[in-house]
């Protein structure tokens, strides 16, 4: 009976003390499962994957403009002078669907992922893996402050006439409101996610004092709703961003949860 009671009282102190230290053990349990390697940057492909020995590398934790985006050549153009033919360490965190490693790249004890981030060439991309997200985040906003390049604000003359009246990402629906008195031509503006999900306005006029809905769907577009056609959910449970741009790709506004 003792012997019992012995050992009800050990597992009650074991639980205790696993609630007490659950962030030392979690950060414990992420510095066992992260795998660090030295290596030799033999490619860039854009502004977030690079290759090493034959095999390619994500960053992780941001985004960076694909292809036909504006400011691609550029951050590819900073990401090789940082990297290319060089070696650096990597932090890597598994693999993804296409068999890159996901990493945290560092060099001369710079963590590129987030310079990239400071200096306006990728955004916040946080998904399971959230380490480094207070420094991320506040390399963001050092950009937003610095107003450059992906930070820079619109200079639109409805920029400061949209406003976000509402953000329900869990059903996938926004609704933004024109707060002047005046119509407000929002054609080739576009709504983005902190990854790939894009939407754009189409020969779209947002009447002043008037507002907007766009619900994720297939139905057809009315004066007052429009459809985000898209397959698979937009917005992440575990947080993202909205970014609303101009037609000439400046920042309008962004809301982050």
């Amino acid at each position: 009976m003792d012997k019992k009671i012995n050992i009800i009282f050990l597992v009650f102190l074991i639980l205790i003390f696993f609630l007490i230290n659950y962030s030392f053990l979690d950060s414990l349990l992420v510095k066992f499962l992260n795998e660090k390697e030295t290596v030799m940057i033999s490619r860039v492909i854009d502004g977030d994957t690079i290759v090493a020995n034959n095999y390619s590398i994500r960053l992780l934790g941001i985004n960076a403009p694909e292809k036909g985006e504006r400011f691609y050549f550029e951050t590819k153009e900073l990401l090789e002078n940082l990297v290319l033919d060089k070696k650096v360490e990597l932090e890597i965190y598994g693999k993804d669907r296409y068999h890159r490693k996901l990493a945290y790249v560092y060099i001369d004890g710079i963590n590129v992922n987030i310079e990239l981030v400071k200096k306006g060439f990728a955004n916040v991309y946080l998904l399971d893996k959230r380490k480094y997200e207070k420094e991320l985040k506040e390399a963001w906003k050092n950009c937003i402050n610095e107003n450059k390049n992906l930070c820079e604000k619109s200079k639109h003359k409805c920029a400061n006439c949209i406003e976000l009246k509402d953000f329900d990402y869990k059903n996938e629906e926004i609704i933004f409101y024109n707060r002047c008195n005046f119509d407000c031509n929002l054609d080739g503006w576009e709504i983005k996610d902190e990854g790939r999900k894009k939407f754009i306005f189409n020969e779209f006029i947002l009447k002043g004092g008037k507002e907007i809905k766009i619900i994720k769907g297939g139905g057809e577009d009315k004066e007052n709703i429009l459809f985000w056609k898209i397959n698979g959910y937009i917005w992440t449970d575990s947080g993202d961003t909205l970014f609303l741009r101009d037609n000439k790709g400046k920042l309008v506004l962004y809301h982050s949860y």
